[in-house]
C-alpha cells in the first residue's frame, strides 16, 4: 500500500531538468551514431536494421509487462495463496454448496455413512476453515452447512459422509482438536439429503394441509426432542395457569410457544441447547398454524362388512363431538370402562380433548346412516405415541377395531414414528388381538391389572397400505 504522505509528495523542478538533459544527450549520441555509420558503405542497411531491433526490443519489453502485471501480490501488506483467509473463503464457498465437498474426497467403491453435526466455533476468520481441514484429514465430505449465529461464537451444522470405518468419538475428537466445542453428532439418513430451506417448506406445507401435523413438523425441524400440549382448560374444566406470551419463551434446552387453540405447546431438548435461528423457525410454524385456523383433510374410505353393510372412515376432528358423546350414550359401562382409565362417568369430558388435532389424528368409523359407531386414536404423546379404540356394541366382533388399528398404524408409519403403544386391561381379549394381528414385533409389560403393548413398526414387515389390514372388511370406494 503507498502511504496518504508518500501519495501527496510534491512534483520537483530537478527532475524535469534531469530528464530534459538526458534526452538532448540521447538525441546528439544518436545522430553522432547516425552520421558515423551513414557514411559506411553499408551504412543505410546498419540503419534499418538497428531500428528493426530497436522496434523488436520495444515490443517484447511492453508484452511482458503486460503479462506479469496481473500477478497476485505477495509479501508484506498481500495474502499468500494458502493463508487463513482464503482458506475461510474457498472453506465457505465449497461447503456452502449443495451437493458438494470438502477436499479429500471418499473413494467411490468406500462404504460410507452419513451423520450430523453441530459445534460451536468462534467468530472469527480461519475457524471454519480450520475444522474443513480436520475434516479433510478424515476424508469426510461435506454435503451441506448451516449456520446459526449467537451473540459470542457461531453453530455450525454439517451434514456429512463419512468412511464407514470412522467412529463418532474420533470425528468428535478432530473436531474438539480443530477449535469445535459443544459438539453434538448423530447418524443421518437419505432424508437428511435435502437442504434447509426446502426442509422448512415442506414442513410447512404439511402444516398447512393438517393441524395434528404441527408437533410433527416441530419435531422434524428441530431434530430430537420432547413436544407437549398442554391445554389452557383441563378435561374438568379448571383453568391450568399454563400459558405464554406471544413471542414465546426460550430458555436454553426449551422452548415455550403460544397455541393457537388454546395453552402452550412446550419444547424440550435436554442435550443440546436451542439457537436464535431455531426459536425463530419455530415460531413461523406455530404462527403460520394460528393464521390458517382449525382444518383437517377430508378423505373418506367406503368399507363393506362380511355382512353386506357399508362403513365410512374418515378423519374426525371437534365438530363430531355432538356425534361421539351420542356414541358414548349408546355404549354399555364395560365398553367404556375398558376404553377409559378414569372416571367412565367423566368420558365425554375426554372427547373434546381427543378429538383436537393438536393431540393427534382421529379416525371416525360412520355407518350410511351417519351414525357414529366407532373411533380410533393415534395420539402424541411427547415423544412416544399412543393407539387408542372405542367400539360401539352392537358393531364389535365384525373386523372395525383391526381395521382402525391397522389405519393408525399407517397414520404412525408415515409420520416417522418408532413404536406405537396401546393402556387397556389384561382382560380386553379384543385389543390384544387386534395389536397381535398386526404381524408386528410386541413387548407387554403389566402391572395391577393394566396392560401395556408396544409395537415397535418396522416398514419391511408392513404392506404396500403401510399397515397390517385385516380380511373382514373390504375396500369399496375412496371419495
Amino acid at each position: 500500500m503507498t502511504s496518504a504522505k508518500s501519495a501527496r509528495r510534491p512534483h520537483h523542478w530537478r527532475r524535469d531538468l534531469i530528464e530534459l538533459a538526458a534526452l538532448f544527450t540521447a538525441v546528439a549520441v544518436a545522430d553522432a551514431i547516425a552520421n558515423l555509420i551513414g557514411h559506411q558503405p553499408d551504412g543505410p542497411y546498419l540503419l534499418v536494421a538497428s531500428a528493426v531491433a530497436l522496434v523488436a526490443t520495444a515490443a517484447f519489453h511492453t508484452w511482458w509487462a503486460r503479462r506479469h502485471s496481473h500477478a497476485p501480490p505477495s509479501g508484506e501488506g498481500g495474502s499468500a495463496p494458502g493463508g487463513a483467509d482464503a482458506a475461510e473463503h474457498g472453506a465457505r464457498v465449497a461447503a456452502g454448496m449443495a451437493g458438494g465437498s470438502g477436499a479429500g474426497g471418499i473413494a467411490g467403491a468406500e462404504e460410507t455413512t452419513l451423520w450430523r453435526m453441530r459445534t460451536t466455533v468462534r467468530d472469527a476468520p480461519g475457524s471454519l476453515a480450520a475444522l474443513c481441514v480436520a475434516l479433510a484429514g478424515l476424508r469426510v465430505d461435506i454435503l451441506t452447512l448451516g449456520t446459526h449465529p449467537l451473540a459470542q461464537g457461531t453453530v455450525d451444522e454439517f451434514l456429512l459422509r463419512a468412511p464407514a470405518s470412522l467412529q463418532a468419538q474420533e470425528l468428535s475428537r478432530e473436531i474438539a482438536a480443530a477449535g469445535g466445542t459443544s459438539t453434538w453428532i448423530e447418524r443421518a439418513d437419505a432424508h437428511d439429503l435435502v437442504d434447509i430451506p426446502t426442509r422448512v417448506l415442506s414442513l410447512a406445507t404439511r402444516t398447512a394441509l393438517d393441524a395434528a401435523e404441527l408437533p410433527l413438523a416441530l419435531r422434524q425441524l428441530l431434530g430430537r426432542c420432547t413436544i407437549h400440549s398442554l391445554p389452557a382448560v383441563s378435561v374438568t374444566g379448571r383453568p391450568t395457569g399454563e400459558s405464554a406470551p406471544v413471542e414465546g419463551v426460550l430458555e436454553e434446552t426449551v422452548m415455550r410457544l403460544r397455541d393457537p387453540s388454546g395453552g402452550v405447546i412446550s419444547v424440550e431438548r435436554p442435550y443440546l441447547p436451542f439457537t436464535p435461528t431455531e426459536f425463530a423457525r419455530a415460531r413461523a410454524l406455530v404462527e403460520l398454524d394460528a393464521r390458517l385456523g382449525p382444518r383437517v383433510p377430508r378423505s373418506e374410505d367406503v368399507l363393506t362388512l362380511p355382512e353386506g353393510n357399508e362403513i365410512t372412515v374418515r378423519r374426525a376432528d371437534r365438530g363430531d363431538l355432538a356425534a361421539a358423546r351420542a356414541m358414548h350414550d349408546r355404549c354399555s359401562q364395560r365398553t367404556l370402562g375398558l376404553r377409559y382409565h378414569g372416571p367412565v362417568s367423566d368420558a365425554d369430558r375426554y372427547l373434546d380433548h381427543l378429538l383436537s388435532p393438536r393431540f393427534g389424528r382421529t379416525l371416525a368409523v360412520q355407518t350410511a346412516s351417519g351414525k357414529l359407531v366407532a373411533l380410533g386414536h393415534l395420539l402424541w404423546d411427547g415423544d412416544e405415541t399412543e393407539v387408542a379404540l372405542l367400539v360401539e356394541d352392537d358393531w364389535q366382533r365384525r373386523g372395525i377395531g383391526s381395521e382402525l388399528l391397522g389405519r393408525l398404524v399407517a397414520l404412525a408409519v408415515e409420520a416417522g414414528c418408532d413404536s406405537v403403544y396401546a393402556v387397556t386391561q389384561s382382560h380386553n381379549t379384543g385389543m390384544v388381538a387386534a395389536m397381535r394381528a398386526l404381524e408386528l414385533p410386541l413387548d407387554y409389560q403389566i402391572e395391577e391389572g393394566t396392560l401395556v403393548i408396544t409395537a415397535r413398526l418396522t416398514t419391511d414387515r408392513l404392506t404396500t397400505e403401510g399397515s397390517a389390514r385385516p380380511s373382514a372388511p373390504t375396500e369399496g370406494a375412496r371419495r
